[in-house]
């Protein structure tokens, strides 16, 4: 039975006592033994590293528990963490209780499982059917857990949820389990680097003051403690006004990489990277020195002159009374500052997954299992274990970007993430800053530094559809990063490396474009590693029942209609139909089918004006181009949305593309209202 809410808190030790008498009376009433890892003790001492378990609610990790409760439809929903003797729900749904003792069965053994752990029916599996929460007065039927792993492997608790009615969990269901538990171990691991940020704020502090307190002691006598000088723990430089180090004590020599011989004839000047923002905050600082003005707590970027390895340092100085020289003091900040930049990074990666959660809470299926269609999963299987680029061809709506994640998640990059960009919204000016970001003052409006999507990507793989839509300038940066993994932000020269994947889909002629020198013949070669063409949906015709019948089941649950009938006429004209707009057409067909019909039978109506192969569209015979063929659709859905561009009902939502880009290919086309 779960304790209940508010349970008081006495003494240690008499806690202690009481705990063990509570576990030895249910052992002998319950005879079950907890199920335990291998390294407990390694477990225990990481699931402590976290500092979660005594303090108060997070709004975050609640809101991953409310989304489970809702995506999955039970009444309860829990993160879990699993402690010595108890199970403590750190986030709770539809449950009262914040602790329950460790029993084997649900979550204690669900972090010992490599994948989600489901138990369908708890009052009938011998694993469970003694659990206090399935005899005692919750009378819990179902459990399906996704162990909280830490990048060590070990397992801290779980994201469950729980429903007092037998059930399953779908295959679907299960991977969408495991991406809320990565999401709720991407909330601890910022939790822990707050903490730790915290602890390294708390020892700048303190550092702070002691180097407060040790330059007034300086200022009273230089000389009584010219021992201090060179043994503080804090670094001290005497310098001239050109920056030319005159003395320098062993903090300073230590955090700069300098040798003692080298102390002559080093330049201050000589150890700041060539970088724009670097340059001038330096610049600024010396001329503050030059008016004879104090410099207090200025963060400055060096690098290392022993080995040019980055070092961040927070700077203080002042000239001489005479003004010959300038006394300068810093501590060295580089842990702080790489905290601030992973905590950073984490915080992007988890605002991109919980944007894929919202945005796709399924991935759909690839349906059917016709020889073409088979044909391409075959190369996927083939491809996905390895790290090959992958360049993904086929004419619009064939469904790339799914193809795209079937071949991330069966690879061994399916617990990062995939990072989609469609290079096509993207206008041209902003294209080099959306791939790799860009640095304070790169450009107007750049008021932060800014990850691009090759960093978040960093570790997983990044889906570039529509890549050529790509201008030539920005295909040489890309082809740098095929070649060397490393790239440079826009407004830096500083190189960053990264380990990322990357699939490439266009539905263009790439080696035309090559020709017409529209496309870089050595980055065409480059993604063209493991070529995969995907074919029209005219060509897999066999499979178009199988896809009316799966997007009528999708909708009619979306919508909240009971429909589940399709005419043999109705299914011949789908059938029969060329679909010029591949998957992506027949899905939207059925969608504005499934809302204007009224029973239970699919009704396609005269508006959606489908053609049978008997009656080909007109002019179909005269299109020698799929520029052509595309100009077609996309005037007959202009016509059928009465030129509406935006809105839930206008071309580029049926089109699926961004308002933007369904204008640029209007222009492109030469489409204008009246044209024919």
């Amino acid at each position: 039975m779960c304790w209940a809410r508010g349970a008081p808190r006495g003494p240690f030790l008499l806690y202690a006592a009481i705990e063990r008498a509570h576990r030895e009376c249910y052992r002998n009433s319950h005879p079950m033994d907890v199920s335990v890892a291998e390294n407990e003790a390694g477990r225990l001492s990481a699931l402590r590293s976290y500092g979660i378990l005594d303090t108060s609610p997070s709004a975050a990790l609640d809101h991953l528990t409310e989304l489970a409760a809702d995506l999955f439809q039970v009444p309860i929903a829990l993160i879990t963490l699993v402690d010595r003797d108890r199970i403590w729900f750190k986030s709770r749904q539809g449950c009262e209780s914040r602790q329950i003792a460790r029993e084997a069965g649900f979550c204690a053994s669900a972090i010992l499982s490599p994948e989600v752990h489901v138990v369908s029916d708890a009052a009938t599996d011998a694993r469970t059917a003694h659990h206090s929460l399935v005899t005692g007065e919750m009378r819990v039927r179902f459990y399906a857990g996704a162990p909280l792993r830490t990048p060590e492997g070990f397992g801290l608790g779980t994201l469950c949820i729980l429903d007092l009615q037998p059930r399953d969990l779908s295959a679907s269901d299960r991977r969408l389990l495991e991406k809320l538990a990565l999401l709720a171990m991407e909330q601890l691991e910022l939790h822990r680097t707050v903490i730790n940020l915290a602890e390294l704020r708390e020892a700048y502090q303190r550092r702070t003051e002691e180097l407060r307190q040790t330059n007034q002691a300086l200022a009273q006598s230089e000389e009584r403690f010219r021992d201090l000088f060179d043994e503080a723990p804090i670094a001290y430089v005497h310098e001239n006004l050109d920056t030319r180090f005159l003395r320098v004590n062993r903090a300073a020599m230590r955090t700069l990489g300098i040798k003692p011989e080298e102390v002559d004839g080093t330049y201050g000047r000589e150890l700041v990277p060539n970088t724009p923002a670097a340059q001038q905050r330096v610049q600024e600082a010396l001329a503050a020195i030059g008016r004879g003005a104090d410099t207090s707590g200025v963060v400055l970027e060096l690098r290392r002159k022993d080995n040019g390895r980055p070092v961040w340092i927070q700077w203080w100085s002042r000239p001489d009374a005479g003004g010959s020289f300038a006394r300068t003091m810093f501590i060295d900040i580089t842990d702080r500052v790489l905290m601030e930049q992973e905590q950073r990074r984490l915080q992007a990666q988890n605002a991109y997954l919980q944007e894929e959660i919202r945005t796709e809470q399924h991935f759909g299926e690839i349906v059917g299992n016709s020889p073409a269609l088979l044909q391409v999963m075959q190369q996927v299987d083939q491809v996905a274990p390895t790290d090959s680029t992958v360049l993904l061809t086929g004419e619009t709506g064939t469904g790339k970007e799914l193809f795209a994640r079937a071949i991330h998640e069966r690879g061994a990059r399916k617990g990062r993430p995939l990072v989609k960009v469609n290079c096509a919204a993207i206008s041209s000016g902003l294209v080099e800053s959306e791939l790799f970001g860009h640095v304070k003052g790169a450009f107007t409006g750049a008021l932060v530094n800014r990850d691009g999507r090759f960093k978040v990507a960093d570790g997983g793989t990044l889906f570039l559809d529509e890549v050529g839509e790509l201008p030539l300038e920005s295909q040489v940066k890309l082809l740098r990063v095929l070649q060397e993994q490393e790239f440079e932000p826009a407004g830096s020269n500083k190189s960053i490396r990264v380990d990322v994947r990357v699939i490439a889909a266009s539905n263009r002629d790439l080696q035309g474009a090559v020709a017409a020198g529209r496309f870089r013949a050595d980055l065409f070669y480059r993604l063209n590693v493991f070529p995969i063409h995907l074919p029209p949906l005219r060509d897999r015709s066999s499979d178009i029942r199988r896809l009316v019948n799966f997007f009528l089941t999708r909708f009619s649950q979306r919508f909240g209609k009971k429909m589940n009938v399709v005419s043999e006429e109705t299914m011949e004209r789908l059938v029969h139909y060329p679909w010029p707009g591949n998957v992506r057409e027949l899905q939207n067909v059925i969608e504005r089918a499934v809302v204007l019909s009224k029973g239970p039978e699919l009704e396609l109506g005269d508006g959606l004006a489908l053609r049978s192969a008997q009656s080909p569209p007109p002019g179909a015979g005269k299109l020698s181009s799929l520029e052509e063929v595309e100009r077609v659709h996309i005037l007959t859905i202009l016509q059928q949305t009465e030129w509406v561009i935006e809105g839930p009902k206008g071309a580029a939502q049926v089109l699926k593309l961004h308002p933007n880009t369904l204008r640029s290919r209007m222009a492109k086309l030469g489409i204008q209202r009246g044209a024919r």
